[in-house]
């Protein structure tokens, strides 16, 4: 028994690395891009999807497409996904050219199970879209995080999360216990951008300057964005 679980534990270990080396050409990227896209359209045509209010007040969004859970003893959380952000002073314009963004994570316990979930992140205030553009986030440490309301409107809900800097979301596709995004990071892809731009280009100057254009494979993404919330509200 405890040789069959250093095994596991030992797979687990194994294929971190190779998680975190996805992205290694620009078709992964564009991939990704894609995946983001169909994220944030169906989950925006739920029910009780993300509440209208809270989008309009958001900074940046950042959509994780299957996220990948692995856990025996350690459990972890490996993903890669995108950020856009409104442009223009005060993140007050229209949804830009997106930052490759990678999400890094553990926690202990005895755990086993697996499981592919779709994480979509609301960025709430210029302090937490910032502290993203320029390095990597813990997530309940350097940014304060809550579990995002659901349905129409915010306003009934309690104000816990309007003190958040980043509110989350998920949709899992398969039942997975044991394992929390608190502690988790989230940082930019500099690799990411690089292959997808073509050139060495940081989140910043992919965020705050007109000259860098969204590619072709972020239309889907940004214009669900734009038409679902098209202008930023105090």
């Amino acid at each position: 028994m405890k040789n069959w679980i250093i095994t596991l534990a030992a797979l687990v270990a194994l294929a971190t690395p190779t998680l975190a080396k996805n992205g290694d050409n620009p078709k992964d990227e564009e991939n990704r891009l894609q995946n983001s896209g169909k994220v944030m359209h169906e989950i925006l045509n739920v029910p009780d999807d993300i509440p209208q209010d809270l989008l309009d007040k958001a900074r940046c969004v950042i959509v994780m497409p299957s996220v990948l859970k692995a856990a025996f003893v350690v459990g972890g959380s490996y993903g890669r996904g995108a950020m856009v952000c409104r442009t223009g002073k005060d993140y007050r314009g229209s949804w830009g050219a997106p930052s490759m963004m990678a999400l890094e994570g553990g926690s202990f316990g005895l755990q086993i199970g697996g499981e592919a979930t779709d994480f979509v992140f609301l960025v709430m205030d210029n302090r937490g879209a910032d502290s993203l553009l320029h390095s990597k986030v813990k997530l309940g440490g350097d940014a304060s995080v809550a579990a995002g309301p659901v349905g129409r409107t915010s306003e009934a809900d309690t104000d816990a999360y309007m003190r958040a800097e980043i509110l989350t979301y998920s949709r899992a596709r398969g039942v997975f216990a044991g394992v929390s995004l608190e502690g988790s990071t989230l940082r930019p892809d500099n690799d990411g951008n690089r292959n997808l731009y073509g050139e060495r280009v940081n989140a910043e100057k992919i965020v705050s300057e007109s000259s860098v254009h969204a590619p072709d494979a972020a239309t889907g993404l940004i214009s669900t964005l734009q038409k679902a919330s098209p202008e930023r509200k105090s």
